[in-house]
C-alpha cells in the first residue's frame, strides 16, 4: 500500500466517523480530490485507489491532465475563478464548475456547452466571509443567480459552494457553514436538481460535516506539497 493510498484510506475512515458522529446518512459525504498543482502520476495513483472525483483551478494545467488521463473515468471539476475567455474550454471539457459566481460566466458556460455533451453540472460560489482576495457573490444574492441558471439549457443547478476565510476555532467555523447550509436547504425547495453543498477543506471539513456539507475539497492533505512544475 502506497502513502497516497493509506491517506485516501485514512481519510475515508474519517469521513464515515464524522458521519456518525453528525448523525448523518453512511455515505453521504463525497471526497473531492484538489489535485492543482500535482503530477498526472499522483491522480492516476489516487484513482487506482478508488478516487474518482478532481478539482483543478486552472484550465490549462487542467486540461493537459484531462487529456492525459482520458483512459480513466474520472469527474472533473473547476473549482477556481472563471475568466471570461476561459469559459468554452471549460465548458467543453469539465463535467463540473462549482465556481460560478456572475450570470454572464453562467450564460456562456451554457451557450458553450454541445447539445451533444450532458448538462454542465453548476454550483453556485458564495463568498461567505466577504473577503475581496476570494471569488464568489454575497450570500443574500444566491437565490437570485440560482434562479437565472436553472433557466440555462445547458446547465444544471447542483448546488452552492464556499471558501470561508481560516478559522482555528471549530464553533466559529461551524457558524459560517450553517448560514450557507441554511440557504442551501430554502433553495433546494424550489430546485430538485439541487443536491450538493460543497463546503469543507483539510482544515475545516469536521465543522463542514456537521454543517451539512455533501462534498468536502482536499487537497495537500491526501497529494503532499504542489509542484511547481506540474
Amino acid at each position: 500500500m502506497t502513502v497516497l493510498t493509506e491517506k485516501i484510506t485514512a481519510l475515508k475512515r474519517q469521513i464515515r466517523t464524522l458521519e456518525e458522529r453528525y448523525d448523518r446518512p453512511r455515505d453521504s459525504v463525497r471526497l473531492l480530490a484538489v489535485s492543482k498543482k500535482q503530477a498526472p502520476e499522483k491522480i492516476r495513483r489516487a484513482a487506482a485507489a478508488g478516487i474518482k472525483d478532481f478539482g483543478e483551478n486552472y484550465f490549462q494545467e487542467a486540461l493537459e491532465k484531462i487529456e492525459g488521463l482520458s483512459d480513466l473515468a474520472l469527474s472533473w471539476h473547476f473549482i477556481g475563478p472563471i475568466q471570461s475567455n476561459k469559459t468554452r474550454g471549460i465548458a467543453e471539457h469539465f463535467d463540473w464548475v462549482q465556481s460560478v459566481d456572475r450570470e454572464k460566466i453562467a450564460r456562456r458556460l451554457s451557450a458553450q456547452r454541445s447539445d451533444t455533451m450532458p448538462p454542465l453540472n453548476v454550483c453556485v460560489q458564495v463568498n461567505l466571509s466577504a473577503e475581496a482576495s476570494k471569488s464568489g457573490l454575497d450570500l443574500q444574492c444566491a437565490a437570485t443567480l440560482c434562479a437565472r441558471i436553472a433557466q440555462l439549457p445547458n446547465l444544471s443547478l447542483r448546488g452552492l459552494m464556499a471558501i470561508p476565510a481560516p478559522l482555528s476555532n471549530l464553533q466559529a467555523q461551524r457558524e459560517g457553514f450553517r448560514r450557507l447550509a441554511k440557504e442551501y436547504q430554502k433553495l433546494r425547495q424550489h430546485y430538485p436538481s439541487m443536491d450538493t453543498l460543497s463546503m469543507g477543506m483539510s482544515n475545516d471539513y469536521a465543522a463542514a460535516i456537521a454543517e451539512g456539507s455533501t462534498l468536502i475539497r482536499i487537497g495537500t492533505t491526501l497529494f503532499g506539497p504542489r509542484s511547481t512544475s506540474a
